[in-house]
């Protein structure tokens, strides 16, 4: 057989997502599809090579090599997330591969079937190339089984059977031959049924059709001045983590990307955590989302209509169940062999108290915007006070906390910020419905969280360091402790205290100086069941800089920002953590907290609209 194959390569998260908000999938440097689960984003990985470790290139992979290839450059459709990866040889040949999952309205409602369509055109020369389409079964237990037919290919994942309707020679594809690539040849991954109409037109028309449907989703945003490549590129990202049948959002599409070499650190974030679906809408509403956080609304009615009790887990499974049980895939390796690959997330069970709080947040919006196609009404604001009836009765109990430590507990700071919000917003939706009784209750039991988290919450220190902001202390991350974690910083955006009250400006010195590293901010500095944290976490450095904006430090603030966007990967995105280090990302990908923190900081620190019209 003549041509060439590529070259061993590191796993790495250079990686490019596509999806339609149904399934996803990660394309790497080299235009492979190395991660899609399906029948949606917490399904079987038929393609697993991203975790596969030296094994990656040869199963769980569907990719195209050119032969005697020498280059690739890669980038997304302006505004959508289509991709072109396109591929060189020595001779100048080469090569586009177009990828995207469909979606587009269609029949009265969102066409967005499990599929993956990719569509490779010759641009010059005379390229040689083959396809090599190796998805697996059972966690990566085995090569998936195949049937075919004249111009399909049925390949027979466990439960979801899959069908390849392409205009290519099937043989070739079965073969992994090498052939010329004279015309462009489509591929079309998806449901076991009979493909309608004509291929090739049909993939042309679903390719324009989607990108129509993002270019226009993009155009209602309402993006800053500044920094727009980047919040567009975060927006379309968060947007492909919502599981939009139910409306639940993921808090990334990967599982087990360690948190730091051979930390153990790896866990299945494939998965609804009801604290950052609440960032994530938060901050697709400062662009004007709401199809977003409408979705998410109805899938929050929801869970909160099955809580026993009003009791809620911090996390659920995008279908809404909530057992969602932890197990490893002894099959995968794990990335760069870093295992294990966990499936599930034992954190469903613990108890995490700020949960309460962050269903309540985004729910009292929909009392009072008007944009909204169902605006909350009286009924929603009793099932809601279910959830508030939790946050009051649990704000002072110890927890896991936000952290999601499994082997203590305490009363964390942050958990109880987040139940006096709960109560706060609570007598602010009272109000506007015209409930003084029940306005009045919310508004004193408020009252009542706020008086004890600031004086059990408070760490008095008589140090010198202190006096320059009138705050002998600071506040600490767990009631009656010294204690500090970044989520501190989230108290003036929670309306706790006020940016220049002396005793938030106390608590932002002292967290800088225990979790600052350089440009980067630790979580905490504490042991946990892992040891010590190795990178830094990559919210908590947004959370830094608004915190810097916010005291008035803008130039502080834009330069930390701007030193966050240069370790972007090149598809425009940012995993979990950071080797604060080397700059090296670490961590599921993409990871909704962080690109969170990319829009909320560019709306902070941009120029107005004003300075530029």
């Amino acid at each position: 057989m003549t041509g060439s194959t590529p070259a061993r390569r590191e796993t790495n998260l250079e990686l490019w997502p596509i999806g339609n908000c149904q399934v996803s999938g990660l394309i790497d440097t080299s235009g492979a599809l190395v991660w899609g689960c399906v029948p949606r984003v917490d399904g079987d990985p038929t393609f697993c090579a991203l975790l596969r470790g030296a094994d990656g290139q040869d199963a769980g992979t569907w990719r195209f090599e050119l032969e005697h290839q020498v280059s690739v450059s890669q980038g997304y459709i302006r505004n959508t997330p289509v991709l072109v990866t396109r591929l060189t040889d020595r001779d100048g040949g080469a090569v586009d591969v177009i990828d995207f999952c469909p979606r587009f309205e269609r029949a009265g409602r969102m066409y967005r079937p499990v599929a993956f369509a990719r569509i490779v055109r010759p641009v010059s020369g005379s390229p040689r190339i083959r396809c090599v389409l190796t998805p697996m079964s059972g966690f990566g237990a085995e090569l998936a089984p195949f049937t075919r037919g004249s111009n399909h290919i049925r390949y027979l994942v466990e439960r979801n059977t899959l069908r390849l309707t392409t205009d290519a020679p099937v043989g070739y594809v079965l073969d992994e031959r090498w052939f010329r690539l004279e015309r462009p040849l489509h591929f079309f991954l998806g449901p076991d049924e009979a493909f309608d109409g004509n291929v090739e037109h049909e993939l042309g028309r679903m390719h324009q059709q989607t990108r129509s449907y993002w270019a226009h989703w993009v155009r209602g945003l309402a993006t800053p001045l500044e920094w727009q490549d980047a919040v567009i590129r975060a927006a379309i990202t968060l947007k492909l983590c919502q599981h939009e049948e139910t409306g639940a959002i993921v808090a990334a599409l990967t599982t087990s990307i360690p948190e730091a070499p051979n930390s153990q650190r790896n866990w299945d974030y494939r998965y609804c955590w009801i604290r950052d679906a609440y960032y994530t809408v938060q901050a697709l509403n400062h662009l004007g989302a709401l199809d977003v956080l409408e979705k998410y609304l109805g899938y929050l009615r929801n869970i909160v209509d099955d809580a026993e009790g009003g009791a809620i887990q911090p996390l659920y499974a995008v279908s809404g169940a909530r057992e969602i049980i932890e197990w490893e895939a002894a099959n995968l390796p794990g990335y760069r062999g870093m295992g294990p690959v966990r499936i599930g997330n034992a954190a469903y069970y613990q108890i995490q108290n700020d949960c309460y709080g962050q269903i309540v947040l985004p729910s009292i919006q929909a009392f009072s915007d008007q944009r909204l196609l169902r605006m909350a009404n009286k009924d929603d604001f009793a099932s809601l006070e279910q959830v508030g009836e939790m946050a009051w009765k649990t704000h002072a109990d110890p927890d896991a906390g936000l952290w999601e430590l499994r082997t203590r507990t305490a009363v964390h700071t942050y958990s109880a910020v987040m139940s006096w919000a709960a109560c706060d917003r609570l007598a602010n939706a009272a109000e506007h419905l015209g409930l003084e009784e029940r306005r009045q209750v919310w508004a004193e039991r408020a009252q009542a969280i706020r008086a004890e988290i600031e004086t059990q919450a408070w760490h008095a220190v008589e140090e010198p360091a202190f006096e320059d902001f009138g705050a002998k202390g600071h506040f600490a991350a767990a009631f009656n402790t010294s204690l500090l974690d970044a989520s501190l910083l989230q108290m003036v955006e929670l309306r706790f205290v006020a940016p220049d009250d002396p005793r938030f400006q106390a608590t932002l010195h002292a967290v800088q100086k225990g979790l600052r590293r350089g440009e980067h901010m630790l979580r905490y500095d504490s042991e946990d069941d892992f040891g010590l944290p190795e990178t830094a976490f990559n919210i908590c450095t947004f959370w830094l800089i608004e915190a810097l904006h916010r005291s008035g430090k803008d130039d502080e603030a834009r330069a930390l920002f701007t030193a966050m966007l240069t370790h972007r990967t090149a598809s425009g995105l940012l995993s979990e953590d950071m080797d604060f280090e080397t700059g090296e990302l670490w961590g599921n990908f993409p990871q909704t907290y962080s690109l969170v923190g990319i829009i909320n900081c560019a709306g902070q620190l941009s120029r107005s609209w004003r300075d530029w019209r």
